[in-house]
């Protein structure tokens, strides 16, 4: 038979129709099994009824409930005949409440399918009627082959499910979910469409915790709960990856609606999922896009919805944004830096900028920090916010770092044959990735020596963040920086995760106090200078220099030197600079830092 899964039931309803015609009966029906729940369910029928009660008696019957005729079709693996009798009460009231006919003969034959019974095949007359061995038989083979033509259905439709559906939660996959919103945005349809990105909070905790079963079990629990939302909702929910799943509302959506939609999702996930002994409960990061039918694409509303997630991730998680413009430009600003980098690091594009440190009480030049910028070719010059952690994420961080180490030491290098006796310290910044690489202490060496630099005059700077993420690799890496005579400070201190411990262990020169903490000082901003003053008592405590960061007023700097801070850098004295800028600035090595406190 020419038959597939879309056009079974017209195969079906015309090989009835045939029977009823040859046989000289009145009905014919077919009927396939629901394992799963267990009963029978009525696939066609010949000739349709003229009237159908509803609910139809004769649509689903489970077999727990089942009259004995019917119980009897489960396991039914011979042809069985039935005439009127008056012992078969109950399945006559079931035919006679579905159609009308009082008194009814019914021949049953089974569907077959490996040694299972998987439905059956009917055919009744009104009154009485005998049925002969060689019309059972012919009825056999007929059943055999519908039971085949079934099989194929069947394999197809799992085939069919399997390409369109996630194999560990039964949600429609990416395939699914993409044409799903490729046929809500057609421009036909109405819209916005609204798209509800949700990422689960802290799940790599789980996995670690109870094992990737129960992981795979929370999944499954999740979907089950966004299966639920959708089913009263009308709208469709998908797993797009790992932890990721999509859900789309139903109909043209509003920003308010959405929002609500999304709140109760958050709620829903939120609520504690069992999982053998234990009670796990994880939020989700939401990100909320709309799209416009005929101007949005799938990918696209999908992209939107996945970044403003991110963005509610990055807020630290149980947390709903929608998608903005402002997004959108950044979006397109990462993709761009993206692409480019690598090639933006192999060939001319970077460039440096210093920043002079100067002594608050005397105005002398100190030092210098190393700031990478970006030439792009149509974005213009771009700060390391653009780009620095796109470098991060895409390993290309200590590609970056290395070249930043050669070009501060090949300018420091060239500074000193200009101004014989220069004594500054040259600043740069160490990534996180760098610091726990093995081997960044011999190519910290290899600069120095091929650059002929001094290991006094070179400042390593890390983030509190970079010395707790590898506590032992950074200890071995720190000292190693100590024997080569390099000096390290810790960057933006009073906004990461530093203990007293660990200023107590590690060898560090300095603190930067972070410039969130400066660039109001001297205005009132009580709590700013506690803080402040604090960081200086505990700097002074472990013998540690102390520097500032972001002084851009003359009263900053003034309550910095009261406080017992003398060295600092910031826009009162300087910007960053290109390297001939501030090779005219080391030349004068003296800044005016305004009068004595």
């Amino acid at each position: 038979m020419g038959v597939d899964a879309a056009t079974v039931r017209e195969a079906y309803l015309s090989v009835l129709r045939q029977l009823v015609d040859y046989l000289g009966i009145d009905f014919s029906f077919l009927r396939h099994h629901d394992f799963e729940a267990r009963a029978t369910r009525l696939t066609a029928e010949w000739p349709p009824r003229l009237s159908m009660p509803d609910p139809d008696p004769l649509a689903v019957v489970y077999f727990d409930e089942a009259d004995s005729v019917f119980a009897m079709a489960e396991t039914l693996s011979e042809p069985a005949v039935f005439r009127p009798d008056p012992e078969q009460e109950d399945y006559r009231r079931r035919v006679e409440d579905a159609s009308g006919l009082h008194a009814t003969s019914m021949a049953v034959v089974p569907l077959l399918h490996s040694d299972r019974t998987t439905g059956i095949l009917g055919f009744i007359k009104v009154g009485d009627r005998s049925w002969s061995d060689a019309e059972l038989n012919a009825l056999k083979a007929i059943a055999a082959l519908l039971s085949q033509l079934q099989a194929r259905v069947v394999a197809e439709e799992q085939i069919r499910f399997s390409a369109t559906h996630d194999g560990l939660t039964s949600l429609p996959n990416r395939t699914a979910l993409v044409q799903h919103l490729h046929d809500r945005l057609d421009p036909s349809m109405p819209g916005p469409v609204a798209v509800l990105h949700i990422d689960l909070d802290r799940t790599k905790a789980l996995n670690d915790f109870l094992g990737h079963l129960a992981g795979d079990q929370y999944l499954q629990a999740v979907a089950g709960r966004l299966q639920a939302f959708v089913d009263r909702s009308v709208s469709l929910a998908a797993r797009l990856s790992g932890d990721e799943f999509v859900v789309v509302l139903a109909g043209p959506c509003s920003h308010r609606v959405a929002t609500h939609h999304a709140r109760e999702i958050a709620e829903s996930i939120q609520a504690p999922v069992t999982l053998g002994v234990e009670r796990i409960g994880r939020s989700a990061s939401i990100g909320i896009a709309f799209g416009v039918p005929g101007t949005h694409t799938a990918d696209s509303l999908l992209r939107q919805a996945g970044q403003a997630a991110l963005v509610a991730k990055r807020a630290g998680g149980h947390h709903i944004s929608l998608f903005t413009d402002e997004m959108h430009a950044q979006s397109e600003l990462r993709n761009d830096v993206e692409i480019h980098l690598r090639d933006a690091i192999a060939g001319d594009s970077l460039t440096l900028h210093f920043q002079p440190e100067v002594d608050l009480v005397t105005g002398r030049i100190t030092a210098v920090e190393a700031l990478v910028r970006w030439r792009h070719p149509t974005r213009g010059l771009l700060p390391p916010s653009a780009f620095i952690p796109v470098a991060e994420e895409t390993n290309l961080a200590g590609e970056l770092g290395r070249w930043v180490l050669d070009q501060a030491c090949r300018t420091l290098a060239a500074w000193q044959r200009e101004i014989p006796g220069l004594d500054v310290v040259m600043r740069v910044n160490i990534s996180p990735v760098q610091l726990v690489t093995t081997g960044f202490a011999s190519t910290v060496a290899r600069a120095l020596d091929e650059f002929s630099i001094a290991g006094c005059n070179l400042c390593l700077e890390i983030t509190e963040v970079a010395v707790v993420q590898d506590l032992s690799r950074t200890r071995v890496t720190l000292r190693e920086l100590r024997d080569l005579g390099v000096q390290v400070a810790i960057d933006d201190f009073g906004t990461g995760y530093s203990s007293l411990s660990h200023l107590k262990e590690l060898p560090v020169d300095a603190l930067k106090i972070d410039r969130a903490f400066v660039t109001d000082l001297g205005s009132g901003a009580t709590d700013d200078l506690a803080i402040v003053q604090s960081i200086i008592g505990l700097a002074h405590a472990f013998g540690l220099s102390i520097i500032a960061e972001g002084v851009e007023t003359e009263s900053a700097r003034s309550t910095l030197v009261a406080l017992g801070c003398t060295r600092a850098q910031g826009y009162l004295f300087s910007e960053p600079v290109p390297a001939e800028d501030a090779q005219a600035l080391l030349h004068g090595v003296r800044i005016d830092v305004g009068p004595p406190c």
